[in-house]
């Protein structure tokens, strides 16, 4: 495995969360007239290297349109760890996304499952 960008903090708070959101934006197109960018909550799994977003209809999603016109995402994990006092945390990443089949995601564990999963390689990040 390729060394994290992340700290070992960073790993635990992103193993123990199960939501984030993903924006994506397809390429500009003169046909199209826009790039306009999509932000969804989303389900995730963690390995320590990468981020594995599933959903129901996956392959249909604009999400996943977009990740095949444009592989640039980012995406926010994020939760208040007391509202008093007021204590939010989160993880804020940049990355590229591609589309991979993986056994024993999350999705398994639901009554849709889906072996296909945009998976995001971690550029850059704030925490």
């Amino acid at each position: 495995m390729v060394k994290s960008i992340f700290t070992k903090k960073e790993i635990e708070y992103l193993k123990s969360q199960r939501l984030a959101r993903i924006a994506t934006a397809a390429a500009f197109t003169e046909q199209e007239g826009s790039a306009q960018p999509d932000v969804v909550p989303v389900g995730f799994d963690f390995d320590g290297e990468y981020l594995y977003v599933g959903g129901m209809n996956l392959l249909k999603s604009t999400k996943f349109r977009n990740i095949l016109k444009n592989n640039k995402v980012a995406i926010v994990v994020d939760d208040l760890k007391s509202i008093d006092p007021w204590d939010p945390r989160g993880i804020r990443i940049y990355g590229t996304a591609d589309i991979v089949t993986r056994q024993g995601g999350y999705m398994e564990n639901t009554n849709h499952p889906n072996p296909q999963y945009i998976r995001v390689n971690p550029k850059k990040k704030w925490s």
